[in-house]
């Protein structure tokens, strides 16, 4: 069964239902954590009581730098949503490592972002290397992924429209929220993948709500896929896409095509005015919660809670 980890400012934790163990280990770094599995293994059977987990103060368990890629368009009611009809190729982008930030830290919409936008995600992190050319197949899965966390790719869709890329936009500080918990998983837990839940809300109110059954490329493959160029090392985060139910969402059709006949420069000012209209868009005082598990918590990468803030 899969062991979750918690990271604070002063160590690392095995969780034990209500409780934490401390992990005697002078592990660091993720990737230091994932070469010192005995330690975690030890705390975790250990038969200390523990410290209470709602009075541990938890970091990201993905420590940075590291590398963190991204899926996009990962998910079938993410692309309907998205106005994406028939094959959708599989697409890679990297974020800055420096937008990781903790479960419970505020998400800081920069002062220039008007449509600040949410997407739950299902996090790898990675246990072993992943050179260029490996093939990965679903039962090599767990010679390469040790664990699960839960994200949230935050992203500037105003940034992201216009300048039609990524990496800025999903890189400021604090749109990578990750965690609390790491899941270690046991070679076993992967047939479970297919049964987590992901679920995201803004102030109580359900936003998003999918299986990974809905997902279009699964793990195996999107290693597979990343593997064609980018090596991926220890404590490395592969972020694998998000359900439907994002603020931002295709205009109608028509709508389309008529803006298509517009000036960009037009286009844009009347996409983004209608998008002002939009109430779904995170604002300052929301508060983002997310969760991750299946059903019967056989893998449950606990509850992640954000509040929103303009930056000062």
């Amino acid at each position: 069964m899969s062991t979750n980890v918690l990271r604070t400012a002063d160590g690392w934790w095995a969780v034990r239902d209500e409780y934490a163990v401390r992990i005697e280990t002078k592990a660091v770094t993720t990737a230091e954590l994932l070469a010192d599995r005995a330690a975690v293994r030890e705390a975790a059977a250990s038969g200390e009581s523990g410290t209470p987990v709602a009075g541990l103060v938890t970091l990201s368990p993905v420590t940075t730098p590291c590398r963190v890629v991204a899926q996009m368009v990962n998910y079938r009611s993410h692309a309907k949503d998205s106005g994406f009809t028939g094959d959708i190729p599989p697409t890679f982008f990297r974020k800055a490592s420096g937008s990781v930030s903790g479960p419970h830290e505020t998400i800081v919409r920069p002062a220039h972002v008007r449509f600040l936008d949410y997407e739950v995600e299902l996090g790898l992190v990675m246990g072993a290397p992943l050179p260029v050319g490996t093939v990965v197949e679903e039962r090599d899965l767990p010679s390469y992924v040790a664990g699960l966390v839960l994200t949230n790719d935050v992203s500037a869709r105003d940034v992201q429209l216009t300048k039609t890329q990524f990496y800025e936009s999903k890189s400021y500080p604090t749109f990578t929220p990750t965690g609390p918990c790491l899941a270690l998983l046991e070679p076993e837990d992967f047939a479970r993948l297919i049964d987590l839940r992901l679920r995201l809300n803004v102030n109580g109110v359900p936003r998003q709500d999918r299986t990974l059954a809905d997902m279009i490329v699964r793990p195996a493959q999107a290693l597979t896929l990343l593997a064609r160029f980018q090596t991926l090392d220890p404590g490395d985060l592969l972020l694998t896409g998000t359900p439907g139910g994002t603020a931002l969402k295709a205009p109608p059709k028509p709508v389309e095509k008529i803006a298509a006949l517009l000036p960009p420069a037009l286009k844009w000012k009347a996409f983004f005015n209608g998008q002002a209209k939009n109430p779904r868009y995170l604002r300052n005082g929301d508060l983002v919660t997310a969760t991750i598990a299946t059903p019967d918590g056989h893998i449950d990468l606990g509850e992640q809670q954000t509040a929103v803030a303009d930056a000062t």
